[in-house]
């Protein structure tokens, strides 16, 4: 604890109490006065526990076809991407590293659980798309650990860390508000943020050189078009990923239809499937 001198008179935490009080009287109109009335209610972000609800029913619906993304801790299938195994929550995947370090986190947390045998396998296929030492048995064990709260909290945990919480303070830095985040959210999910020319960092750069962030003095849905217009351009470039629908009828129509804090209701589409939040 910092060492604080003596304050003579009134306490320096009293001093502060009363500082505050005034500062929040002078600062804040009267409850019915025409101020109060005209002020707008503050956007929340992304990482608001209702808007981060909203954020994973719109992942779950393009990743697996469903709102119910607590449903999808179980999820696992190699779809023919080349990253290997994808599975759980946000699609980690056996050949890029985000499956190793869940089930990392899992073992530490919990030694001796069903998936900590394969770790070996999962260091040895890290990078490519190889099965070797995880079939036949891996995605049975996978179902079976998704059963275990302990795993569905390092789920949670490692989306964060690796994907949600990157994601929101970019966009925060970048003075993008709740839509941008998730845009940028489920472009991180989907494309990493590697050095290959269609991850994350590099369609924000595309981005960059066509519209500046509202930080930089640009206009939002400017730079909000031009960065989904790079994402389409990198998911083209994959043909497991060449069906845009998730930011041509979903993302692109709340950005059209100007709902940049991504306020219910919600109505879009992905694959041709219809979805609606309340």
């Amino acid at each position: 604890m910092a060492h604080m001198s003596r304050a003579t008179g009134p306490t320096a935490a009293s001093r502060r109490k009363i500082l505050t009080l005034f500062a929040a009287l002078t600062a804040v109109p009267l409850l019915g006065s025409p101020q109060a009335a005209a002020a707008p209610r503050a956007a929340r972000g992304l990482d608001d526990p209702a808007k981060k609800e909203i954020a994973m029913k719109l992942v779950s619906s393009a990743e697996n076809s469903s709102l119910d993304w607590k449903a999808q801790y179980k999820y696992i299938e190699d779809i023919g991407d080349g990253r290997g195994y994808t599975a759980g929550i946000v699609g980690f995947c056996s050949g890029t590293g985000d499956m190793l370090d869940l089930v990392e986190l899992y073992t530490d947390r919990k030694p001796g659980n069903v998936l900590a045998r394969y770790l070996p396998a999962l260091r040895a296929v890290n990078g490519t798309d190889s099965h070797a030492g995880l079939d036949p048995n891996f995605p049975g064990d996978w179902r079976r650990a998704a059963q275990d709260t302990a795993f569905q909290r390092a789920q949670n945990d490692e989306r964060d860390r690796v994907y949600f919480d990157p994601a929101v303070k970019r966009a925060v830095s970048d003075g993008l508000r709740t839509l941008g985040q998730f845009v940028y959210f489920d472009a991180l999910v989907m494309h990493g943020d590697g050095d290959d020319a269609t991850s994350f960092r590099n369609i924000r750069k595309r981005a960059l050189n066509k519209a500046k962030p509202p930080a930089q003095g640009g206009n939002e849905t400017t730079y909000l078009h031009a960065f989904l217009d790079a994402r389409v351009w990198a998911m083209k470039q994959e043909e497991a990923h060449s069906d845009t629908s998730r930011v041509d009828t979903a993302q692109r129509v709340f950005l059209r239809k100007g709902n940049l804090d991504l306020v219910p209701p919600l109505d879009w589409k992905v694959y041709g499937d219809s979805y609606h939040i309340d």
